[in-house]
């Protein structure tokens, strides 16, 4: 049964991508770039969705002889790109892929197993990295893709409203962040503890992590009948039914945070820069903290890895590639550029990330987080989670039977 429905999952995605090879086959906007099959020992293609690469790899290119061609690609075009090349075998050499999209390209066969050559290129040791992001370059027995760059959530939060409110320092338990919210709360009209992302997926799973979740793929649908799942989605409705967070959209976050109407907010490292732009006002008056505590404080852990296409004319110089971008000192160039997060953690041990306080906060916490399940339906159960929580908490629907409902839709989505 489990491979019939593997090989069923594989025919749509496949069926997919030649849907949509069909209909833009009459493109002309060159869009799809040069087939993998053309590239000669000496150069190698990149997709990736990451502004400026072309002019970062430029050093690469010096040091190895080797040319670059990049295809930078909109976020939201990539999925549909991807689906095209694995439907057509034309790819590029290299991939930038999400964390959360590993699993469903790896069931269609994108990648090449690099699980013989991590041993010939030091940098790719998985020694080098965060363990979860590891795990998540891991697919049936096959390491898929090398950890590029990461991404956690923690705790933003205003540091004299908190203090106000007897926590300086911020919340170190869930019970110290539900204390907070409240006195939060408490303060009058349209005043908040907390701003809560409705749409984000991933954080419902935090909040089961925290508690003890763990998904075993052998389980399936019965994994969400865990007494710590059922607790978190019972936590995420206490923010909403007691009022310690915005049901309806309420102001910008930004403007809130600023005004102190929602003092507390989870989210990235793009943050910090954002508040240091937008609101140069609150300068020494927020700060960043680790997720709060329950039996853990396990976050996220998102970023992407690189992979190499399944039928790349140039492994080898793929491979080199991508150890030259899992170095140290590149991700230290490629942080200070871009500041996303280095997978490789000894680049954390370089000053530019070491003596920032928020941005080692963020590396502290990337040291308790948890990746996603590593299955091609990930996607469609979180989306499902997310409709359910609002039928939760917008409609008022009974939280046992909403789950019991959520169940069933989730064993249909895994074939059981």
């Amino acid at each position: 049964m489990m491979k019939k429905k593997k090989l069923g999952w594989l025919s749509a995605i496949l069926f997919s991508g030649a849907l949509i090879l069909g209909a833009c086959s009459d493109d002309s906007s060159g869009d799809e770039g040069t087939d993998s099959t053309s590239s000669g020992d000496d150069t190698i293609q990149v997709w990736t969705m990451s502004a400026d690469f072309d002019k970062f790899v430029a050093e690469f290119e010096d040091e190895s002889g080797i040319n670059v061609e990049v295809q930078t690609i909109p976020w939201g075009n990539v999925h549909d790109k991807l689906l095209t090349a694995v439907a057509s075998g034309k790819g590029p050499d290299v991939i930038q892929i999400g964390t959360t999209w590993v699993a469903e390209f790896a069931e269609a066969g994108t990648f090449l197993d690099l699980t013989d050559h991590i041993a010939d290129y030091p940098n790719l040791n998985p020694d080098n990295f965060f363990d979860a992001a590891v795990e998540s370059t891991q697919y049936n027995g096959q390491t898929v893709g090398i950890p590029w760059y990461v991404d956690t959530r923690l705790l933003f939060y205003r540091t004299d409203l908190l203090a106000e409110a007897g926590y300086p320092e911020g919340p170190e338990t869930w019970d110290d962040f539900l204390d907070a919210a409240t006195q939060l709360t408490a303060r009058g009209d349209d005043q908040y503890g907390v701003d809560i992302s409705q749409g984000d997926p991933q954080f419902p799973f935090m909040l089961a992590w925290e508690r003890g979740f763990k998904y075993d793929e052998a389980k399936g649908s019965a994994n969400f009948e865990d007494p710590a799942f059922v607790d978190a989605v019972k936590l995420h409705n206490q923010f909403f039914k007691d009022d310690l967070a915005q049901l309806t959209e309420g102001k910008e976050l930004y403007q809130a945070f600023s005004d102190g109407s929602k003092p507390m907010f989870f989210s990235g490292p793009w943050e910090i820069n954002s508040i240091n732009t937008q609101i140069p006002e609150l300068e020494g008056k927020w700060d960043v903290h680790v997720m709060p505590k329950a039996e853990n404080n396990n976050s996220m852990i998102g970023g992407s890895h690189l992979g190499i296409f399944h039928n790349s004319d140039n492994v080898e110089g793929s491979l080199k590639f991508i150890d030259w971008m899992a170095d140290p000192e590149t991700q230290i160039k490629w942080f200070e550029n871009i500041k996303e997060l280095p997978a490789n953690t000894t680049a954390w041990e370089n000053p530019v990330l070491a003596d920032d306080p928020m941005i080692a906060t963020f590396g502290e916490q990337l040291e308790s987080t948890q990746a996603v399940p590593v299955i091609p339906e990930f996607e469609k159960l979180a989306q499902e989670l997310i409709k359910t929580l609002e039928q939760i908490n917008h409609g008022g629907a009974d939280i046992d039977a909403s789950l019991a409902d959520f169940r069933s839709e989730a064993a249909r989505i895994l074939g059981e």
